[in-house]
C-alpha cells in the first residue's frame, strides 16, 4: 500500500512539472529531444511500423492559420485532431507572429508521433509570412537588378528565419516566365521572362535555401507564366506544343532541379497538346511521371499545389481530386478542402486497387526520408528565447534595402520630369491606390519626401472609390503643381485580373496632360496599357517598406536609378531596357524606418 502510495504521488509530481500536463496528450514521438543518444531511425524501419491509413496520412498536408490560437480553442482543437486522428505528415503554415507560429508548430510537433514537415509560401521571403520578419521586393525585383546574389540573399533570409520559427519547406522559388503581360496571378511573383536569366536567378535562390537547411520547390510545373486565367477561379488552357514548353518554360526547372531542388508543386493547368486531354498538370500522368519524373529526371518530393483551388476542386470534389492528384505522380497532397475526406478517398482507392502499395511506400519513403535529413528525428521544435535574435535582424533588412534601391527602374520619362525632381524640393499631391490587403500604400514614401524637404498633399483610392472620392483626388491634385500617382496593383489570388480602375487610368492621363506628373507602380508593371501617354513611368515592383524607401530615395536624388526590365512592356519595351540615372545629389537625412 505505501508502494503503491509512493508512486501515485510520483506521478502527480511529474505531471505538475510539465506545463502541458492539464492538456491531452497525443501520441509519443519517436525521438524528441536534440541530444537523443538512440540512432535515428531508417525511411524503411519507419515505413515498417506504419498501417495504410497512417501512411496515407503522412501525405497529407492541411493549412494552418499562423496566429494565436489557446490549447482550447477550436481552430486549435480541429489541428490536433489532424495530428492525432489522421496522424497528418506535415502542415502549411500562413500569417502570424514568430512567436504565434513557433509556439503553435512547437505544440502541434510534440503531439505528432512523427515529425510534421512544415511548409509555407515565403516567396520574396519570411516577411510574407512571418510578421515582423524581413520583407524583401517581390522576386521581380531580383530580375531588375539581374544579380544571382540577390536571389541567393533573399533565399538565404527565407531559410535562416523561416527555420527559426519551425518552417523546413519554403514553396519557393517561383520558376515560371512571366512571358504573358495578361497572367492575372503570377506577374511580380516571376523573376522574368528571358529563360536564361530566370534559370540562373532559380539557381541561385535554390542554393542559398539549402546552404541553409531549408528545402527549395520549383513552381509551377510546367509553367505558369503564359496564362489569362487565375486557376483558384478556373482552369487555364495553354495551347503551345512540347517544343515550345521544351526551350521556354522548362529551362528554369531544369536549372533547378540541377541545382538540387527536393520539390517540385505542380500546376493546375491544362495543356493538350502535352497530356491529349484537358486535365490540368497536378492530375496528368504524362506531366508529373512521364515530364518530370522520366524526362526531367527529377527524384524528390512532388506536391501538389493547394487542392482547395477552383481549377480542381469544383469538377472533381475533394477527396477524388486528392485521389487523382496521386496516381499523376504527387507524394504530397496539399491543402484538400477536407482532409478526412482526403484521408477516406485515399484508403477507399487502395483498397480498389487503383494504386498499390508499392506506389504508397514508394510517396511515404520519400517523405520519411527528407525528414530524417532535416534532422526533424533529432529535434522537432524550436526555441523561442532564440526568436529575437534572429528574425527580423538588421542584416537582411538592409539587404531588403539594398536589393530595393538597386532593383527601381526608370521605364519612361519623356521629358524629364524624374531627372528635374532629382534633387529639388517642392510641393506635390500624392494620389495613392492599392487594395485593402496593401494596407496604406504611399504614406510611408511620402514620409520620407516631407521629412527630406517636400511638401506632399497625400489622399488614397481604393478599390471601391466612387465619384466622391475621385472629385477629392482632383481637388488635392488641383491645388499642387506636381503629381505623383502610386499604385500598389498586384497579383491577388482569387481576384482574377491585375488592372488600375478605368476611372482611375482615366485620371492619370488627363493629370498627366496638364502638369508635370510621375506614376510610380509598386506592383505589376504593366500599368503602361492602361496608360499609354504618361510621360514618366518609374518601377519599383512591390508595396513592403524596403520598396517604398527605395522609391522615394529616387525621387530625391539619394539613390541612382539602374534597373532593367526583366519583362516586355508592349509594345514598345523590351527585357533589359531601363533608363540610367547615375547623378547623385549629396547626401540628406532620410528617415531611418
Amino acid at each position: 500500500m505505501m508502494r503503491a502510495h509512493k508512486l501515485l504521488v510520483l506521478g502527480l509530481l511529474l505531471g505538475c512539472a510539465s506545463p502541458t500536463a492539464i492538456r491531452p496528450t497525443g501520441p509519443a514521438p519517436v525521438v524528441t529531444t536534440a541530444n537523443a543518444t538512440t540512432a535515428p531511425p531508417s525511411p524503411d524501419s519507419l515505413l515498417a511500423s506504419l498501417t495504410p491509413r497512417e501512411k496515407i496520412g503522412q501525405l497529407i498536408v492541411p493549412w494552418l492559420a499562423g496566429s494565436f490560437a489557446a490549447f482550447d480553442d477550436s481552430s486549435f482543437q480541429v489541428a490536433e485532431r489532424w495530428v492525432d486522428s489522421l496522424r497528418v505528415g506535415g502542415l502549411i503554415i500562413s500569417v502570424g507572429s514568430p512567436f504565434d507560429i513557433a509556439a503553435k508548430l512547437n505544440a502541434l510537433q510534440e503531439r505528432a508521433r512523427l515529425p510534421l514537415l512544415v511548409s509555407a509560401d515565403l516567396e520574396w521571403g519570411p516577411g510574407m509570412r512571418i510578421v515582423g520578419a524581413t520583407a524583401f521586393p517581390q522576386i521581380m525585383a531580383v530580375g531588375a537588378t539581374g544579380e544571382p546574389n540577390d536571389a541567393e540573399t533573399i533565399a538565404t533570409a527565407a531559410a535562416v528565419e523561416g527555420r527559426a520559427v519551425g518552417i523546413h519547406v519554403n514553396f519557393a522559388p517561383d520558376a515560371d516566365l512571366n512571358n504573358n503581360p495578361l497572367n492575372p496571378i503570377i506577374n511580380t511573383r516571376s523573376f522574368g521572362e528571358d529563360p536564361g536569366a530566370v534559370a540562373r536567378l532559380v539557381q541561385a535562390y535554390v542554393q542559398g535555401l539549402r546552404a541553409h537547411g531549408m528545402l527549395a520547390t520549383l513552381k509551377h510545373f510546367p509553367g505558369h507564366g503564359d496564362t489569362q486565367t487565375d486557376s483558384h477561379l478556373g482552369l487555364p488552357v495553354i495551347v503551345a506544343d512540347y517544343r515550345r514548353l521544351d526551350t521556354l518554360e522548362l529551362v528554369p526547372f531544369r536549372a533547378g532541379i540541377a541545382a538540387g531542388a527536393d520539390v517540385v508543386m505542380s500546376a493546375h493547368i491544362a495543356f493538350p497538346a502535352v497530356t491529349g486531354s484537358d486535365d490540368p498538370a497536378t492530375l496528368s500522368a504524362a506531366v508529373l511521371t512521364g515530364v518530370l519524373r522520366d524526362s526531367l529526371h527529377f527524384g524528390g518530393l512532388v506536391v501538389t499545389d493547394a487542392l482547395t483551388m477552383g481549377a480542381i476542386v469544383a469538377k472533381y470534389g475533394a477527396g477524388e481530386a486528392t485521389v487523382r492528384a496521386f496516381l499523376a505522380g504527387s507524394d504530397l497532397l496539399l491543402m484538400p478542402a477536407d482532409p478526412d475526406s482526403a484521408l477516406n478517398a485515399m484508403a477507399a482507392a487502395l483498397e480498389q486497387g487503383r494504386y498499390s502499395a508499392a506506389r504508397l511506400d514508394a510517396s511515404v519513403r520519400r517523405v520519411l526520408a527528407i525528414k530524417l535529413r532535416l534532422g526533424l528525428f533529432a529535434r522537432r521544435t524550436v526555441p523561442l528565447d532564440s526568436l529575437m535574435a534572429i528574425v527580423g535582424t538588421r542584416r537582411f533588412q538592409d539587404a531588403a534595402d539594398d536589393i530595393a534601391a538597386r532593383s527601381v527602374t526608370l521605364a519612361r520619362d519623356t521629358t524629364g520630369i524624374v531627372r528635374a525632381w532629382r534633387g529639388r524640393r517642392g510641393r506635390l499631391a500624392l494620389i495613392a491606390y492599392a487594395d485593402e490587403q496593401n494596407g496604406g500604400i504611399g504614406q510611408r514614401f511620402a514620409e520620407i519626401l516631407r521629412q527630406n524637404g517636400d511638401s506632399v498633399d497625400y489622399f488614397r483610392l481604393w478599390p471601391m472609390s466612387g465619384t466622391p472620392s475621385y472629385d477629392s483626388a482632383r481637388t488635392v491634385i488641383a491645388r499642387n503643381p506636381n503629381v505623383v500617382f502610386a499604385s500598389g496593383v498586384r497579383p491577388i489570388s482569387w481576384r482574377g485580373n491585375i488592372a488600375l480602375p478605368d476611372s482611375l487610368a482615366q485620371l492619370i492621363m488627363v493629370t498627366d496632360s496638364l502638369k508635370p506628373a510621375v506614376l510610380i507602380s509598386f506592383g505589376s508593371p504593366y500599368l503602361l496599357n492602361q496608360t499609354p501617354t504618361v510621360k514618366s513611368y518609374l518601377l519599383v515592383w512591390s508595396g513592403v517598406r524596403a520598396s517604398e524607401r527605395a522609391a522615394a530615395r529616387a525621387l530625391l536624388g539619394l539613390s541612382p536609378i539602374t534597373g532593367h526590365l526583366p519583362i516586355r512592356i508592349p509594345p514598345g519595351y523590351s527585357v533589359g531596357f531601363g533608363i540610367m540615372v547615375r547623378d547623385s545629389s549629396p547626401p540628406t537625412p532620410v528617415s531611418a524606418r
